[in-house]
């Protein structure tokens, strides 16, 4: 276990050393040329010109002649586009290797979501929360690359180990101050019941905080997300639910087949709109279970190769994951969800979350792309997916008026890609450059910089991929 933790030390000071950017960039940034698709409406224009200073947008467009001499210039290839940086709602740093449980993986991860063009991720529960808010930190002092990182400390439900299902209004009032204290950004609800539920969200409005769930159907005392929504919830995870959703049955076993040119989907669509309420699809998510669509589930990179050359070897020999074959179900119904949703009028309230912890033949950071893929593929116009990425993702959380699209007074989160991506989503994979805080990165650094950290490094340090005791 000893010479497991020194590895992992070793491991994450190569990595700092590497890739460690200042605090706060220096100089002005200056990037002209090529296109851009600002998320502020549907369409890709011409690049005007945009300045960066003290880690915002000054300027697109107009005079940028008055930034600094010792400006950094980018020229865009007139194929180029600059889009803004993706928002994953969903973002799992969590990965389980051997089956005993989920880990999250710090070292990696957050160079690998900031070279796939996520600049901002909400973790939605995480396995060791004062683990991940050391990685926050270390990221906000600069001293490791990464997104921003928007903690949404441990789950509320079941889905937590050690979860009390006798928990007390007092307690869980206590849980989320406590939290809320220490700098989470939203919480998630999976495995939670409606008192508890209720609790949850008046706890955390209070502090000014947004509420997630990933609900059912009432069964067995479990909420449908038609209450959680009428309860005050900010957000939807994975089912819109509704009278469909019956509590003698499971959302699984409700959802599976579902059809959505029916009176009560309409009711549900109309519940979401006249509440204004986000729907995180996770439309992708399911399909890691099913038969691997092929159109979505191909590798565009070599993920593997962030593995250790221990760790490829054991997942290279693992025979193939079973199909689970309702998921693969789920999978294709989930699409003509989305589509529904979004002909219906819910685009602006459709968010991305990826929801893929990882068990080490796909890594999440790439997830992304599968899920900005599936979005395209379900009929959602390119320009609207980008924007499902981007603005749609930053308001649910909050951050809208910070981040999210291309406009004077946000963050300079941006990405360079290579092509037009509201001709082909697939565009996004890959990007040229990523821009987070007017720091610019180099994607192929960061990823080389990360290349064989993931996981043990023989079988005798397994141990250390078992699931920390949390500590509250």
């Amino acid at each position: 276990m000893k010479r497991a933790a020194l590895l992992l030390v070793a491991g994450l000071a190569s990595l700092l050393s590497a890739q460690r950017p200042a605090a706060t960039p220096e100089k002005d940034l200056v990037i002209t040329g090529g296109w851009m698709f600002s998320s502020v409406g549907n369409a890709r224009v011409r690049n005007p010109g945009l300045l960066v200073r003290a880690g915002k947008i000054l300027r697109v467009g107009g005079d940028i002649s008055i930034a600094a001499t010792d400006a950094e210039r980018i020229q865009l290839a007139d194929t180029e586009t600059v889009i803004p940086g993706l928002f994953d709602l969903h973002a799992h740093y969590a990965m389980e290797l051997f089956g005993a449980g989920r880990k999250d993986e710090t070292v990696a991860y957050p160079a690998l979501f900031l070279a796939n063009g996520v600049t901002s991720t909400f973790p939605a529960g995480e396995m060791d929360p004062e683990v991940m808010r050391a990685l926050r930190v270390r990221i906000e002092n600069g001293e490791q690359p990464g997104p921003r990182l928007l903690n949404s400390g441990p789950y509320f439900g079941t889905a937590r180990p050690d979860w009390n299902r006798q928990i007390t209004r007092q307690q869980i009032d206590s849980e989320v101050d406590y939290w809320a204290e220490r700098g989470v950004k939203g919480f998630k609800a999976k495995g939670i019941n409606p008192e508890q539920l209720r609790a949850l969200i008046e706890r955390a409005h209070l502090h000014g905080l947004t509420v997630t769930g990933h609900l059912d159907s009432g069964n067995r005392n479990s909420v449908n997300p038609r209450d959680a929504i009428l309860m005050g919830i900010d957000r939807i995870e994975h089912f819109m639910g509704g009278d469909a959703f019956v509590p003698e049955r499971s959302a699984y076993e409700s959802y599976e087949h579902m059809e959505f040119n029916t009176p009560a989907f309409t009711k549900i669509a109309d519940l979401y709109k006249q509440q204004h309420v986000y729907f995180d699809a996770t439309l992708s998510a399911y399909g890691y279970y099913g038969k691997k669509d092929p159109a979505v589930f191909t590798y565009f990179s070599d993920e593997k190769r962030f593995l250790t050359p221990y760790m490829r070897g054991v997942i290279d020999a693992r025979p193939p994951r079973a199909v689970n074959q309702q998921f693969e179900n789920i999978y294709w119904t989930k699409r003509k969800e989305v589509k529904a949703f979004f002909d219906a009028g819910g685009g602006d309230l459709i968010t991305l979350g990826t929801d893929h912890p990882s068990w080490g033949e796909y890594l999440t950071p790439f997830s992304v792309n599968r899920e900005l893929l599936s979005l395209s593929l379900s009929g959602i116009p390119n320009a609207a997916v980008l924007r499902i990425a981007t603005i749609n993702s930053a308001r649910a959380m909050g951050f809208g008026d910070r981040t999210g699209s291309i406009e004077p007074g946000k963050w300079a989160d941006l990405v360079v890609v290579r092509g037009n991506p509201l001709q082909d989503i697939r565009r996004v994979r890959l990007p040229r450059l990523v821009v987070k805080a007017g720091r610019v990165y180099d994607p192929d650094a960061l990823m080389k910089s990360v290349e064989g950290k993931i996981g043990p490094m023989s079988a005798a340090d397994t141990a250390a991929w078992a699931p920390t005791p949390r500590r509250r």
